[in-house]
C-alpha cells in the first residue's frame, strides 16, 4: 500500500523533510498546501510534487491525500491537525505539538475518538542510535537509570522582529528547543513529579533560556538546559547504576553513542541515519497508517500530552504565557 502524503506550511522545517520522502518507497509526497500559491507553488517545483493548494482546507478535501504533515509554527497546529482529523486525514504535527496542553489534550481527544492516526514529529525518537540505546537500557546494559542530562543551545543573534522572539509565533527556547531535551527525558525517565526551572524572558515576553530539574518520588532526576542567546554542545547522558550512555552532539540526530559500563572499556555505537534522518519518522507513520493503527508506540499520544505539561509547568515557573492559536483554521 502507497501512502499519500501532504504538506501543509512550506517553510524551512518542511523543506528539510521534503527530500527524505525519497527514502520511503510507500511514501508519496503527492501535495503541499500554503497561504501564498506563490510559496506552494515553488515548493512543489523545489521538491516535485503534483498538486498544490492555495489555503489549508483545499489539501483537506483532496482524495488523494491520505495524511497531512503539519510544518506551520507551533500556535497553529492546533487548528490545523483538529480540521485535518475531523476530515478524517492522519497527522504528523511538527514539535512541539502545540504551545499548550489544553490544546494538545484536543488533539489527541480527537483523534482517539474518530480513530485517525496523529502523531508528534519528534525525530530524535526514530533515530537508529537512539532505537539502540532504548534497548540496552531496557536489557539493563548500565543498571536502573537514576538520571538524565541533557543541554541544548544556539547563539542567535537575529533581529528582535525573529520568529523566535514572537509569542504570536510560538517563539522563544522552550518550544524549539525545551521540547528535546524534555521529550528525552521523558523517554527515558517517564513523567515527573516534581518540575523546576529558572530562566530569562525577552522583552516580546518569550523565554530566552532556561534551566530545567524533573523530579521522581524514587530520587530519579533530570537536569536539562536549553539556550536562545549561548552555544552548547547539544549532547546527553543517560546515568545508570552500572555505567551510563553518552549521545555525543547533537544529541537529537545522532550518528552514534557511546556505552560506559562499570569496569570495562567505552564502547562506542555508531548507527547513521537514512537520508537527512527524517527518513525513520515517515516510515514509522507510514507503516502505522498502512496497518490501520491509530498511534505509534515509539512516540505515543500520552508521551506528548506528558511532555506538553512539562513545558507549560516550566513556562509557568518562567511567567511565559503561550498564545495558542484559534481551534479552527
Amino acid at each position: 500500500m502507497t501512502v499519500k502524503w501532504g504538506i501543509i506550511g512550506p517553510g524551512r522545517i518542511a523543506d528539510n523533510v521534503a527530500p527524505d520522502f525519497a527514502h520511503v518507497p510507500d511514501a508519496e509526497l503527492v501535495a503541499v498546501a500554503s497561504r501564498s500559491t506563490d510559496r506552494a507553488t515553488a515548493f512543489a517545483d523545489k521538491h516535485g510534487i503534483g498538486r498544490v493548494h492555495t489555503g489549508y482546507q483545499a489539501i483537506l478535501d483532496d482524495p488523494e491525500v491520505d495524511v497531512v504533515y503539519i510544518a506551520t509554527p507551533h500556535p497553529q497546529h492546533r487548528g490545523q491537525a483538529l480540521a485535518a482529523l475531523r476530515a478524517g486525514k492522519a497527522v504528523m504535527v511538527e514539535k512541539a505539538f502545540t504551545v499548550s496542553s489544553v490544546a494538545t489534550r484536543e488533539i489527541a481527544a480527537v483523534a482517539r475518538d474518530r480513530g485517525v492516526f496523529a502523531m508528534e514529529a519528534m525525530w530524535t525518537r526514530f533515530f537508529p542510535a537512539i532505537v539502540r540505546m532504548r534497548e540496552l537500557i531496557a536489557e539493563g546494559a548500565i543498571g536502573e537509570v537514576r538520571s538524565v542530562q541533557a543541554d541544548l543551545g544556539v547563539r542567535n543573534r537575529t533581529e528582535a522582529d525573529d520568529r523566535f522572539f514572537s509569542p504570536e509565533l510560538g517563539g522563544g527556547a522552550l518550544f524549539d528547543l525545551g521540547v528535546y531535551v524534555i521529550s528525552f527525558a521523558q523517554m527515558v525517565l517517564g513523567s515527573p513529579s516534581a518540575i523546576a526551572a529558572s530562566g530569562a524572558l525577552a522583552p516580546t515576553g518569550v523565554d530566552l533560556e532556561e534551566s530545567i530539574l524533573l523530579g521522581w518520588p524514587d530520587g530519579r532526576s533530570a537536569a536539562l538546559q536549553v539556550s536562545l542567546q549561548c552555544a552548547m554542545p547539544g549532547s546527553a547522558m543517560v546515568i545508570g547504576t552500572d555505567g551510563w550512555i553518552e549521545v555525543p552532539p547533537r544529541f537529537h540526530h545522532p550518528d552514534r553513542i557511546v556505552v560506559h559500563r562499570h569496569g570495562a572499556d567505552a564502547e562506542e555505537i555508531v548507527l547513521r541515519a537514512a537520508g537527512r534522518g527524517y527518513t525513520h519518522e515517515i516510515e514509522e507513520v507510514t507503516r502505522r497508517i498502512a496497518a490501520g493503527e491509530t498511534e505509534s508506540p515509539v512516540m505515543p499520544l500520552a508521551d506528548t500530552v506528558a511532555v506538553q505539561d512539562i513545558m507549560a509547568a516550566v513556562a509557568d515557573r518562567l511567567g511565559m504565557v503561550p498564545e495558542e492559536g484559534p481551534a479552527s483554521l
